[in-house]
């Protein structure tokens, strides 16, 4: 049950401005394309993009939580989210790879400032609200999906053949810089300044974070892993044809969507832990229904893989809050970057796995990652939980004097 009041605006606010962020980590993939057919990049020089935009942005995530930690930064939010889409829209504009590399690795930079400070506010804002934090988090999940349709309504304005049009996808950006930047410097004018997070109580547990990193992890693996092979599987493995393939896709991401929706309304009701615990469960269950069930029946057990999937996602974004009480810029730099990107990093394994074997044999070695992250997660412990046992303050509950 929640005890702190919801600043349901500024979190609306928060999750829009997490949409539009995440819009340009889906818009570089389908740039691709573009640039292969347009100045003949390539395939590894295309991928190379995509890692100029995940890599740096993952590893720079971290280091961004770390400031936030120590000093105000609440500007980190809009000057993140408008260096993210200028960057991206940049892109189409360089005349020559290298540049191009550099201004999709700005993109990155954008993205990786963005998060931590992000995440940081809307956590503040949705105070022990699982559902309102639910709501920050598939934000950016309906943003990374909106990414290529933006991409693609770029183009059909502007032409097929104009890569320089891509200077149009920063509009989103910039406007939605400039409102969140008023807002939030409105909001803290009229409020105290937040106190450092050392002196708001609490203790750091970096084992129970770094057992939940490794969830976290195992996690990101197997969604990696599915969303890159599921369309391939039941297009080619099921013989589906490509159109089921995209089909089989959008219905795993879809489902993964309203999973993370629902994931904090249950844990709301009945914790974090036992929503994040019954939903790796379900999961490992489901993929293995994918992997033994015949076409077309297997969109259900797709659908069910990606629904209890991501049900946990924004519970252990703010699980790791808890458990790095004066460190949660850092936590979230690792739980919303480090971490999940490490699993993007992974998965290519699984190709090559695929070529020496089969899709199916690929598939079925994500089935055995789930009951790890399982096994962790039973000696993870609910902080909040505890705090609310001792009657002692959570590091997101306000005391007297304080406020979010």
């Amino acid at each position: 049950m929640t005890t702190t009041r919801v600043d349901r605006a500024k979190v609306a606010l928060l999750s829009v401005s997490h949409g539009v962020d995440d819009l340009y980590q889906g818009a570089v993939p389908a740039l691709l394309p573009y640039f292969v057919a347009d100045r003949h990049y390539s395939y590894a020089a295309a991928t190379g993009l995509v890692l100029a935009l995940t890599a740096l942005s993952s590893v720079i995530q971290p280091v961004f939580g770390v400031l936030t930690d120590r000093h105000d930064l609440f500007w980190l939010v809009p000057a993140g989210l408008g260096l993210a889409g200028v960057g991206v829209a940049l892109s189409g504009v360089m005349g020559n790879y290298p540049l191009t590399f550099l201004a999709v690795a700005l993109g990155g930079t954008g993205v990786a400032a963005f998060h931590p400070e992000a995440a940081r506010a809307a956590r503040a804002a949705a105070g022990d609200s699982q559902q309102a934090m639910s709501g920050f988090s598939v934000g950016g999940n309906v943003g990374y999906a909106v990414g290529p349709l933006a991409v693609a309504a770029v183009f059909l304005v502007a032409g097929s053949h104009d890569l320089p049009a891509t200077g149009l996808l920063a509009l989103p950006a910039l406007a939605t810089a400039g409102a969140v930047f008023a807002t939030l410097a409105r909001q803290r004018r009229s409020r105290p300044p937040r106190r450092h997070p050392a002196a708001q109580g609490g203790k750091d547990d970096w084992r129970g974070f770094l057992t939940l990193s490794s969830v976290v992890v195992a996690r990101s693996v197997v969604y990696f892993g599915t969303t890159s092979l599921i369309a391939l599987y039941v297009a080619t493995s099921l013989h589906d044809g490509k159109l089921a393939g995209e089909l089989a896709l959008s219905t795993f991401i879809a489902a993964g969507a309203l999973g993370t929706v629902t994931g904090g309304h249950l844990a709301d009701r009945h914790g974090r832990l036992p929503v994040t615990r019954l939903s790796l469960a379900v999961a490992a269950a489901g993929l293995v229904a994918v992997v033994l069930t015949p076409s077309p029946w297997v969109f259900a057990p797709i659908a069910l893989t990606g629904f209890s999937l991501f049900q946990s996602f924004s519970l252990t974004v703010t699980l790791g809050q808890d458990y790095l009480p004066t460190r949660v810029g850092t936590s979230s730099g690792v739980t919303l970057g480090l971490a999940i990107s490490a699993g993007g990093l992974l998965a290519p394994a699984l190709g090559t796995l695929a070529d020496a074997t089969s899709l199916r044999w690929a598939m079925v070695a994500l089935v055995g990652l789930l009951p790890v992250a399982f096994m962790l997660a039973l000696h993870l412990r609910d902080p909040k939980a505890e705090g609310t046992a001792t009657g002692a303050p959570g590091p997101f509950r306000p005391v007297v004097g304080q406020t979010a």
